[in-house]
Parts: C-alpha cells; structure tokens; sequence
C-alpha cells in the first residue's frame, strides 16, 4: 500500500458497517478456492481487520492450512467496491472485541429469528496487506449529514460551563439533539457492588426512565460497561437479549409485603434499528455508559461512533471530577421559613432487605439511594434536622458507600428525580457545594420493615 491513492482501511470503514455481507475467498492446500458470505468484517485499527467464526465449514479449515485470504467489501451508499488482501493472525474467544462482534451479530440474527444459528465462536484477526479498489462506477459519495467536528466543539463547549452533575448531564444530552441530530439518549451510572448500571438522565422518551436498572453484560448498555468497550448495532435488530434490556423485577429477598415492588420501566425504544453504547471511563475506572439509539438503520456509523466516544470521555472527566468528595464544601445557603408541613400523612415504608421504600404504597427506589431516603427521614423525625452534607453520608457505615468512586452525587441526583417524577411530598434540594436539603412539604409516617 506504497501508493499514496491507495484506499486504506479507515476510508473504506463505511463498507465495514455490516449493512451489506462481504464475500471471502480462500485457498485449501491443494489450490482449490472457495467463496462464502461474511457474516461481519469488522475494522479494528488502520492495519487490522476482524472476521466472524460462526461455523467450523471450509473457509474456517482453507485458513488454518493457509493463513491468506482475500475480502470484498461493499459501500453501502456508494456501491463501490474495494478488495482486502488479508493474513490470518489470530483468533480471540474472549474481551472487548470478542463481546462487540457477538452483540452485534447476536441483534443482526435476530431479526429472522436466526439468534441460535448465528453464534459467535471466535473473532478471527487478520492483518490487511493491501487494499484495492476494484474498478467499476459507483455513485458519489452523499455530502456529511452534520460537521461531527464542530458539533463535537459545540457540545464540548456547553459541557465545561458546567458546575454541577444534573447541569452537566441536562447540557449533554441537549449538545446531542441539538448538534448530533441524536433523538433518543439517556446517560446510565454503574453501581459496581450491584454489578448494575441505573439511568440517570434520558432524553426523547415518553418517560424518562430514571432509576430503571440493567444488569452488567445484558444488552448493548451493560456489555460496553462490562467489556469497557463501544458497542454498536448498525441495521435493523429486535433481539431481546441486544435490541434492549429490561430491568428485571425487584425481589423481596424473604421480605413480605410488596418489596418487590413494580419496576421502573426502561426507556428504550420498542424496535431500534440503530443502537451505540459509549462507556464512561475516567481514570481507566468504568463510571457508566452513554446510550443512542433510533428507529431508523444505519444512524450510527465509525464517524459518530468516534465522536461520542470523544464526548463520552469528557463528560467522565467531568463526572468524576464533579463527585470528588469535598470535605470542606460551602456554607450552606440559607433555608427559607419553615412552615410546618400540611395535609394528610405521607406513608413511608423501609424494607431492609434491599434498602426498597415505598411511598403510599407505590415503589420509590432501592439500594444505597434507598438507604440514603430512609437515613434523611429518620433523622428528621428525630432531630428536626433539613440540612445534611455527602460527607456525613460518607462517613455513614451503615450506607455501605464503596471506598472508591461511591457515585454519590449521581445516586444522590437520582433519588431528586425520583422524588420529584413520584409526585410525593417529599423533595432533596442543593443548598451548595457538597450539601442538601431535605424539603417536606406533608406530615411523613415512617414504617420500617422488618429484613
């Protein structure tokens, strides 16, 4: 590839999308060629590509005897076609790219109904020794749907005027809509004790979703947290398993009455065709994941997948940065007279099997958010108390917080949202840097629950 207007890999990436099966060609020992449909050919960097193993046939036993091979690939929009002369390196069973490749054809295949044929044994790595355009006209490239530079300028813009996590993820996910042209997100914190990811921020639903949980490796959203590692599908998918991931029912784990409780619903859309999950990674610690998706196919290619992944780690800079504890805080922003709460009672309920409360019956949250509700109330109803800090929550054993990356603004955000999507009459309001005020706007009766 010593011609300078030779294609390369990263100018053809828009005939690896998988939208159009590519054709292999291979060689048995004897000189006896053969040709088959490649179910993906998957780019993994400038001078590599990746090709599914799904059945042990003849292509699979020409590349153990012969490691060359050779690929067409076809531009979807263009109809160009390009040919990769490739040499078998490797083939990787597990990790991110293994994870990547297998939620994408796993969504692929469902579509017919295809989900136990289509399994992914392997990811075969090759290394590309020369591409070639293969002669012949095509159509002219489609000019970009958006300047993805500039709008990735624009939001970064919007993100680092912010001070406080709800501004922070409000100002993402509007930079998406309003520069990405993106119509469905939502913004998923990891709860790594719980090995569970919770929504935190959502856009373009009809509800928003918040505190609906999904589980480590389930779906698109928990494999990229899992695996560390974007996960896209590109065209037409409605596979349970990788379409979407709906959260599983809560349990009461022994408690009677209804701890478990109805689920938050998930957000996602019934029947995407497109879907991009982005893993939060600061510090190389998973924070969480940033989800796109929309009903029409072929929404997210490589240029948007690069751009999210650049706004995806900014935006877990910025998280991370936004809930380092601060000891010291601010003083605290004067409290407006308070007024004895009217109305009737509010019923409060605990169940301290899994931290779940109830409010007149109806499920609130769970988990460390839960244990937070409940500690904020008791104290109240002992003390009087409406001010509070997240360093007292910190140094609270009995909220069981993780030594490390506690996430307690994002848990402390989600339980605002909850309260105020509830329609209680309970709220959480900032009252400066590293603190909070409880507001209740009714009598409260608190019942706890025994575990």
């Amino acid at each position: 590839m010593n011609d300078a207007n030779a294609p390369t890999l990263r100018s053809i990436r828009a005939c690896l999308e998988g939208a159009i099966p590519a054709t292999a060609a291979t060689c048995a020992p004897d000189g006896t060629p053969n040709v088959a449909y490649i179910s993906q050919v998957v780019y993994v960097d400038d001078g590599h590509v990746a090709l599914s193993f799904q059945f042990f046939n003849k292509t699979r036993q020409n590349i153990l005897a012969n490691p060359c091979a050779t690929v067409l690939a076809l531009d979807p929009i263009t109809a160009r076609q390009y040919r990769l002369h490739l040499r078998y390196l490797r083939t990787e069973t597990q990790g991110p790219l293994f994870e990547q490749m297998r939620a994408q054809l796993s969504g692929i295949a469902s579509h017919e109904g295809m989900g136990e044929v289509f399994v992914l044994k392997g990811s075969d790595i090759y290394a590309v020794e020369r591409i070639e355009a293969v002669a012949g006209e095509g159509l002219p490239p489609p000019p970009p749907r958006i300047d993805l530079l500039s709008a990735v300028r624009l939001c970064s813009l919007r993100l680092v005027r912010c001070t406080g996590l709800d501004e922070l993820l409000q100002a993402l996910l509007a930079g998406l809509h309003e520069h990405l042209g993106v119509r469905h997100a939502m913004v998923l914190m990891l709860d790594a004790q719980a090995g569970q990811l919770y929504t935190v921020a959502s856009f373009g639903y009809p509800h928003s979703g918040v505190g609906s949980e999904i589980r480590l490796g389930q779906g698109v959203i928990g494999m990229a947290a899992r695996e560390s590692t974007p996960v896209r599908i590109s065209h037409m998918t409605h596979a349970a398993l990788y379409s979407h991931a709906l959260r599983s029912s809560l349990t009461a784990d022994g408690a009677d009455g209804p701890a478990a409780g109805p689920e938050i619903p998930y957000p996602g859309l019934a029947e995407p065709h497109s879907q991009l999950a982005v893993p939060l990674v600061s510090g190389g610690r998973t924070l969480g994941v940033l989800f796109v998706e929309s009903p029409l196919d072929l929404q997210f290619r490589y240029p948007e997948e690069d751009a999210l992944v650049t706004l995806a780690g900014q935006l877990a800079a910025a998280i991370d940065l936004l809930q380092a504890p601060d000891d010291a805080g601010e003083p605290p922003r004067a409290a407006p007279a308070a007024t004895p709460p009217q109305g009737p009672a509010v019923r409060v309920r605990h169940f301290a099997a899994n931290s779940s409360v109830f409010v007149n019956d109806a499920y609130l949250i769970k988990g460390v958010a839960g244990a937070i509700i409940w500690k904020l109330l008791r104290e109240h109803a002992r003390t009087g108390r409406c001010d509070f800090s997240n360093r007292e929550l910190r140094l609270d054993p009995a909220l069981r917080l993780p030594d490390v990356a506690d996430n307690l603004e994002a848990r402390l955000l989600l339980l605002q949202r909850r309260l105020q999507e509830s329609g209680t009459a309970i709220h959480i309001e900032k009252a400066g840097r590293g603190r909070f005020r409880l507001r209740l706007d009714a009598p409260v009766l608190l019942e706890d629950m025994p575990a």
